[in-house]
């Protein structure tokens, strides 16, 4: 990566997000990019609920996932994209708040793998909502 500004490590992130069609469908955003860390977050709407009122599991890990995916893709080099290799997810507590946020860090970036961790919570509480460990591929852009 270089000497990438704090700009174009955002810029970079953001078109991945915007990019994925189902992260408009969830109407996920990216809060921060930086080195090595991103913030994303996610509005809990009825549409996204499952049969109890709570948010889907599906769409905690979804966001958990991309928080992964887009920190190891801060640091990797440019004209890389990253594609997930395998992923644990941890649901701690049902969804109930208006928000979720999700913080992806990179615990140790290598050439061929990324290893990520992602921490869900409520923004408004700080209560951790689910957690998730992920190893990342970063592919040359063909």
């Amino acid at each position: 990566m270089g000497r990438e500004t704090m700009e174009r490590i955002y810029e970079r992130v953001n078109e991945a997000v915007e990019a994925q069609n189902f992260l408009t469908t969830i109407g996920a955003k990216l809060e921060q990019a930086e080195k090595g860390r991103v913030v994303l977050s996610c509005k809990n709407r009825h549409d996204l609920t499952q049969q109890n009122g709570f948010l889907h599991g599906g769409v905690t890990a979804a966001l958990a996932e991309v928080a992964c995916g887009s920190a190891a893709l801060t640091m990797a080099e440019e004209h890389h994209h990253i594609l997930s290799a395998e992923f644990k997810m941890n649901l701690l507590r049902p969804v109930v708040c208006n928000q979720i946020q999700a913080e992806g860090t990179v615990l140790k970036a290598g050439r061929k793998l990324v290893v990520t961790e992602s921490v869900v919570t409520d923004p408004q509480t700080g209560k951790v909502l689910a957690k998730m460990t992920a190893t990342m591929i970063p592919i040359a852009d063909e």
